[in-house]
């Protein structure tokens, strides 16, 4: 994979303390913590999974230097991880390189939606999922399907039962009214666009995927 424009060999630091956390290895792709670097560094989360394999077969001085001096020392990890976050500019690629467009759109996946909406686009990816596994009588706070999404998601059941009725009215295979106007309504119809008029297939690994974000 191609050195992304925002990756410095500092953030190796951060990436080993991960990589060491226990239990010792290559995270999932979607791990919380995983995901939580690659929002605060502005890189996503693929590139730095992809650079989570270099330990285990390290292939530059620079990385050697780094595993020899830090791999064995937690502490002084941690104390080098502290100064770097608290460098001037740190995670701002903007600074650190002028000129170089940082392309946000992977981030909004993870973040709310916003004005008023706390929901992030993940959730609501989530909840297609399990729309194309029900059928619309099924789709009410009672079913046991419904429940178990919103304790993984931390989303009430009935605001999930909310969204399937917005997809619904996304849905051509269905008679329902118009999307009503709204930030949730808006990115319901981007996400059924992207996803919905897919294979579901492709739908349901990206969500078997993302289960490590809410487990983890």
């Amino acid at each position: 994979m191609a050195r992304h424009p925002s990756w410095s060999d500092e953030y190796w630091l951060l990436l080993m303390q991960l990589y060491l956390r226990r239990p010792a290895g290559v995270k999932p792709l979607y791990a919380r913590q995983l995901v939580e670097l690659a929002l605060e560094l502005h890189i996503p989360p693929q590139y730095l999974y992809s650079q989570m394999f270099r330990p285990r077969k390290i292939d530059t001085p620079t990385l050697q230097h780094l595993w020899d001096t830090y791999s064995r020392s937690p502490k002084k990890l941690a104390r080098a991880v502290r100064l770097l976050r608290g460098m001037s500019g740190f995670g701002q690629a903007g600074e650190f390189y002028e000129g170089v467009a940082v392309n946000e759109s992977w981030e909004r996946f993870f973040k709310p939606i916003g004005d008023g909406v706390e929901a992030a686009p993940v959730k609501l990816m989530m909840v297609l999922d399990l729309y194309f596994r029900l059928s619309p009588i099924t789709m009410v706070p009672e079913t046991p399907e419904v429940g178990e999404l919103g304790k993984l998601i931390g989303m009430p059941a009935t605001e999930i039962c909310r969204v399937m009725e917005l997809y619904q009215c996304c849905d051509p295979c269905l008679r329902r009214p118009p999307l009503p106007d709204g930030k949730l309504a808006s990115a319901c119809k981007e996400l059924w666009q992207q996803y919905g008029n897919d294979n579901p297939e492709k739908l349901a690994a990206l969500a078997a995927q993302m289960r490590n974000f809410f487990n983890s």
